[in-house]
C-alpha cells in the first residue's frame, strides 16, 4: 500500500459486506512526513523558493488573524505550490519536508487513489480528499498532478469527456474554496490547464543537479560502512545527467553486484558500470519517446490528408 492511499476500515465478522449491501466507505488518511529538509540536497535557489512558500503558510495565522487581513484579503489565505521538473530530482521528498517544516501531517493523493470506473464518482472522491484535509488539518499533496490538472476537453463527444470536464470543474471549485496549503508535483507541467496554473501561487522548477550537487549526493548515498575505492569528486565530474534517484540506484546496484561476486568491497568500476547502464536506459527511453511522438504526428497528418481527398 502506498503512502496516503485510501485505507479501508478493518473487517470484523460483523462488518463483512453481504450481497446487496454497500461497502464501507474508504477514507484518505494523513500520515507523518517521512523526510525533512536535512534529508534533501537541493540547489539554494530551489530551497529558498520552497522555504518562502512554506513560511507563507507558517505565518498565515499571524498575518490574517492577528493583523486582521482575514477581513480584507479573505480569499488570499490559500496557497498552492507546484513542484515540477525532471523525475527523481526530489519533488516528493520536498513535499514531505514542507509538511515536516510546518509540523503537520500530509495526505498523499495519486490519481489512482481517486479515479473511479463509475462516471461521477471521481469528483466525489476529490471532495473527500479536501474534506479529509480540512477535518484533520493536514497538508494535501497531489503527486503526478498533471493527471488531474490536465487541460479540459473542448470537443466533448462521449460520456467520458463530460466526466473529465466535470472532474476538472469540481477540482477548480474546491481549490477556490480551500483556505489552506496544497502541494502539487509533476514531471509534465506543460499538461496543466491554464486555469489551474493561475490558481497555484508558487511554481518551483526542479532540475538535475550540477557537479557540486552530484558530489554531495554521492557522499550522501555511499554509506561510510561500505568499503569502496570510489571517489565522490571523481564520479561527480565523470558522469552528468544523473538525478538523486539515479545516484541512489547506482550505489545499490553496485553493492549487489559486489555481493553476487563474493567481494568484500565495492570497486568503483562496479559503480561506473551501474551508472552507465542507468544513463543508457535513460537515452533509450528518450529515443523511444521521440520516435513515438514523431509517428503520432505523421499519422495524424496522413489521416487529415486522406480525409481531404
Amino acid at each position: 500500500m502506498g503512502i496516503g492511499e485510501r485505507v479501508k476500515p478493518k473487517e470484523s465478522a460483523d462488518s463483512k459486506v453481504k450481497d446487496g449491501e454497500e461497502k464501507p466507505e474508504e477514507i484518505f488518511v494523513p500520515v507523518e512526513p517521512k523526510f525533512s529538509f536535512d534529508d534533501i540536497i537541493l540547489p539554494e535557489r530551489v530551497r529558498e523558493q520552497i522555504m518562502n512558500a512554506a513560511d507563507y503558510a507558517k505565518n498565515s495565522q499571524k498575518v490574517f488573524e492577528e493583523c486582521g487581513l482575514k477581513n480584507t484579503h479573505r480569499l488570499s489565505k490559500r496557497i498552492g505550490i507546484n513542484l515540477y521538473g525532471e523525475p527523481g530530482t526530489g519533488k516528493t521528498m520536498a513535499a514531505h519536508a514542507i509538511a515536516n517544516h510546518l509540523k503537520r501531517k500530509i495526505i498523499i493523493v495519486n490519481y489512482a487513489d481517486i479515479e473511479s470506473k463509475y462516471v461521477g464518482e471521481t469528483p466525489k472522491n476529490i471532495r473527500k480528499v479536501f474534506e479529509a484535509g480540512k477535518n484533520t488539518e493536514s497538508i494535501i499533496f497531489f503527486d503526478e498532478a498533471d493527471a488531474i490538472l490536465s487541460r479540459r476537453v473542448t470537443n466533448m463527444s462521449n460520456a467520458t469527456d463530460v466526466s473529465v470536464n466535470q472532474t476538472r470543474s469540481v477540482m477548480l471549485m474546491l481549490m477556490n474554496e480551500y483556505q489552506d496549503f496544497i502541494i502539487f508535483a509533476t514531471n509534465f507541467i506543460s499538461n496543466f490547464d491554464p486555469a489551474f496554473m493561475r490558481r497555484i501561487s508558487v511554481h518551483v522548477k526542479f532540475e538535475l543537479p550540477d557537479a557540486n550537487g552530484r558530489e554531495l549526493l554521492w557522499k550522501k548515498y555511499v554509506p561510510k560502512e561500505m568499503p569502496t575505492n570510489l571517489d565522490s569528486s571523481e564520479i561527480a565530474l565523470k558522469y552528468e545527467g544523473l538525478s538523486g534517484s539515479d545516484i541512489s540506484n547506482a550505489v545499490l546496484n553496485a553493492a549487489f553486484h559486489a555481493a553476487r561476486s563474493s567481494l568484500d568491497n565495492v570497486p568503483k568500476e562496479y559503480v561506473f558500470q551501474a551508472v552507465e547502464e542507468i544513463l543508457e536506459s535513460k537515452k533509450a527511453n528518450k529515443r523511444n519517446s521521440d520516435v513515438e511522438i514523431t509517428k503520432r504526428i505523421v499519422s495524424e497528418d496522413y489521416v487529415k490528408e486522406q480525409l481531404g481527398k
